[in-house]
């Protein structure tokens, strides 16, 4: 039972929802500094009316291993509470990836980048704590700043192998604007195809926010809910540690 609902509440708990630019699921094209680190303890939530899913936590982890790429691991604790069935905790799918700049941002252009995803199944199906397959998400992101606003977006095709799938498109777009030098709140919007056969479409929104405790400590938090499809809600939240050299922890 727990396999066959699985699909139903998404458990694809691999992230990439979060998968993206923390704390929101649109992505932004910008790496991690050249030889920092971000280090992420956070939890997604997702639920409708099939139940609860998410992770509980995953660790996030990106590092800068070139000038204007990263390297990108995210390892999670993944749930399943079902609204008719026993509740599941596991590891889930581990997801790889490398973040690409390939334009950076001038007075008249965009950053542009890409950010490959691999979504490998190191969770258990059998009980929804994973795909069951490999998946690969391939996205184009852009990104412009004007003074104290900043909006990031794109999108991409997603490879979803496996009985009753079906491959999938995403297309987001998030508007921000930094309050102070601690705070910044956001909001996006975003539409995902179906990933299942019989599945349908969705449009959904996350408001969210980030708050500098310091200049390597941070706390992030965004939700929100669909405007068309499926009656769901999402939320994301997570404590950040950034670091490297010259920018100790503290």
């Amino acid at each position: 039972m727990i396999r066959a609902i699985a699909p139903i509440l998404g458990i694809v708990v691999a992230v990439h929802l979060a998968w993206a630019g923390p704390p929101y699921t649109t992505d932004d094209p910008e790496p991690v500094e050249y030889q920092h680190w971000e280090a992420y303890v956070a939890s997604q939530l997702a639920h409708n009316a099939d139940g609860w899913s998410g992770t509980s936590p995953h660790l996030e982890l990106n590092y800068g291993a070139a000038p204007n790429l990263h390297l990108h691991l995210i390892a999670p604790i993944a749930f399943v509470a079902p609204s008719h069935g026993s509740t599941q905790f596991g590891y889930g799918d581990t997801e790889l990836g490398a973040k690409y700049r390939f334009v950076e941002e001038t007075e008249h252009l965009p950053q542009i980048g890409t950010f490959p995803l691999i979504e490998l199944p190191t969770g258990d199906d059998k009980r929804g704590l994973g795909s069951g397959h490999v998946q690969v998400f391939l996205p184009l992101w852009l990104q412009k700043s004007f003074g104290p606003w900043t909006t990031y977006g794109g999108g991409g095709y997603g490879f979803n192998p496996g009985r009753g799938n079906r491959n999938w498109w995403f297309v987001g777009g998030q508007l921000q604007r930094q309050m102070s030098s601690a705070l910044t709140v956001g909001a996006e919007i975003f539409h995902e195809t179906a990933r299942e056969e019989g599945g349908e479409s969705d449009t959904k929104f996350n408001v969210g926010a980030v708050y500098n405790v310091s200049e390597t400590s941070h706390l992030l938090l965004s939700a929100g809910h669909t405007i068309q499809g499926p009656s769901s809600f999402q939320a994301y939240v997570a404590f950040l540690l950034t670091f490297g050299p010259g920018k100790p922890l503290r």
